[in-house]
């Protein structure tokens, strides 16, 4: 389900990880670099709801995802 904290979050991360790689061969890709800065501000923002709402369900993206705050 997209519409999910849970779904959002692994798109954002599967989003984050393309454009790191790409950063990684282009590393003047301003643009990008800015884009990929506002990616992992809005994941920071709903691993914060799920973390304050829901413990359970944050700590299963977390150790789902393999990604660490």
């Amino acid at each position: 389900n997209t519409g999910s904290a849970e779904g959002q979050i692994a798109l954002f991360t599967f989003r984050i990880n393309h454009l790191s790689g790409h950063l990684k061969k282009n590393h003047k890709d301003y643009a990008t670099e800015k884009s990929l800065v506002k990616l992992v501000g809005k994941r920071k923002r709903l691993l914060d709801y799920l973390k304050k709402t829901e413990i359970s369900r944050y700590r299963a993206i977390i150790a789902e995802l393999g990604i660490r705050k």
